[in-house]
């Protein structure tokens, strides 16, 4: 793989960041590595590598898995299980689709003059790879894999290093490719792991609403990708917590919760390490940024009806790691909710997963 060093003198670099706007995770990730980057001298520009697919063809992509995650989660469930999951046997390849973008990649390269790319999301990691295998992109490729769960479309041979959430995840690339692996743990804002000025504001809200119920955050993402939210803000309610539901920027999801007396329910939130730092415990679905938010914050995380495909995977190995707890019925959803109050139980789960934030994964990118 050949390599043009176009580094300044003073060891500046112009970095390219590829996400996707897929909900708001890749895109969160993204534009907080750019700011570090910034912070130490460098020049980062993000891109959506839906955008230099040509004919539309990442509007369409990016719409089919809305709807799918939303409304037809069988339909997704298949999808992931013949294009993503691991396991025996020949699968689809990203790569075809992925390399439509490609000479749209390497004329932004050029044109920013980047020394280094980095992919956000697994349809990137494919596109890199591919390039740099054949020798279409002359600067290191790194590939932050941003998912609990690694599923075989993050993984091409041809890009320079995987930055990974876990150990666990860091053996699983080295299984499958030959090329150096770090694990650095989670990238978030700082404000997630620092006093949150915002969170008294918040609990002066939940006060007022429910005094003395303890808040339980219920997310449901970006897109408000959630089954059945309404019934497990009643089943929260009935267990004596108060439901918060984060239903994103879906107004439709938010107009159907508001009209639940119990509920107290949330459009798009700007102030996330505050309403991390107020609550009791987040119930999650999917293992995404929103989880490892509220782990850099001190939220204790319960998994519950998660998402098919990645989200399930994801949420399993979380609880694996003792970074969440299964909750896949009602009755259990109320009783680890119930565990949370006792302090040591509490204070365990939040040291773990402080523990997850291990290094800066923007350290893996400017050494290459």
């Amino acid at each position: 793989m050949p390599t043009t060093d176009h580094r300044a003198p003073d060891g500046r670099r112009r970095m390219l960041i590829l996400s996707a706007s897929m909900g708001a995770g890749h895109d969160t990730v993204a534009a907080e590595l750019a700011r570090r980057a910034a912070a130490r001298g460098h020049e980062a520009r993000v891109a959506d590598v839906l955008r230099l697919l040509p004919h539309g063809l990442g509007t369409g992509l990016r719409s089919g898995y809305r709807t799918a995650v939303r409304h037809l989660p069988w339909l997704y469930a298949g999808v992931y299980g013949a294009f993503l999951r691991g396991g025996p046997g020949r699968r689809p390849s990203g790569v075809p689709l992925a390399r439509l973008a490609g000479e749209r990649l390497t004329e932004l390269v050029e044109r920013l003059d980047a020394d280094v790319v980095v992919s956000v999301f697994h349809l990137a990691a494919q596109l890199t790879g591919h390039l740099r295998a054949r020798g279409g992109l002359r600067v290191p490729s790194a590939v932050f894999l941003l998912d609990f769960a690694v599923h075989r479309q993050w993984l091409h041979p041809g890009n320079d290093r995987y930055l990974c959430l876990t150990d666990g995840a860091a053996a699983q690339v080295r299984r499958h490719l030959a090329v150096p692996v770090v694990t650095t743990g989670p990238v978030v804002a700082p404000a997630f792991r620092a006093p949150a000025p915002g969170a008294d504001r918040w609990r002066e809200l939940f006060a007022r609403r429910a005094p003395g119920r303890p808040p339980v955050l219920l997310s449901a993402g970006a897109w408000g990708a959630a089954s059945r939210p309404a019934a497990t803000a009643r089943l929260l309610a009935a267990g004596g917590y108060l439901p918060v539901v984060l239903c994103g920027r879906d107004e439709r999801l938010l107009a159907r919760l508001s009209r639940e007396p119990a509920a107290l329910a949330l459009g798009w939130v700007d102030d996330m390490p505050g309403l991390l730092a107020a609550g009791h415990a987040l119930v999650d679905n999917a293992a995404g940024q929103t989880a490892v938010q509220a782990l850099a914050a001190g939220l204790p995380v319960v998994a519950h009806r998660p998402l098919p495909g990645h989200g399930a995977e994801g949420v399993r190995r979380m609880a694996g790691l003792g970074l969440s707890e299964p909750a896949p019925t009602g009755p259990g959803l109320l009783a680890a909710l119930d565990r949370l109050r006792d302090p040591a139980v509490r204070t365990t789960r939040v040291a773990r997963g402080h523990a997850l934030f291990r290094g800066d994964a923007l350290d893996g990118v400017t050494d290459l």
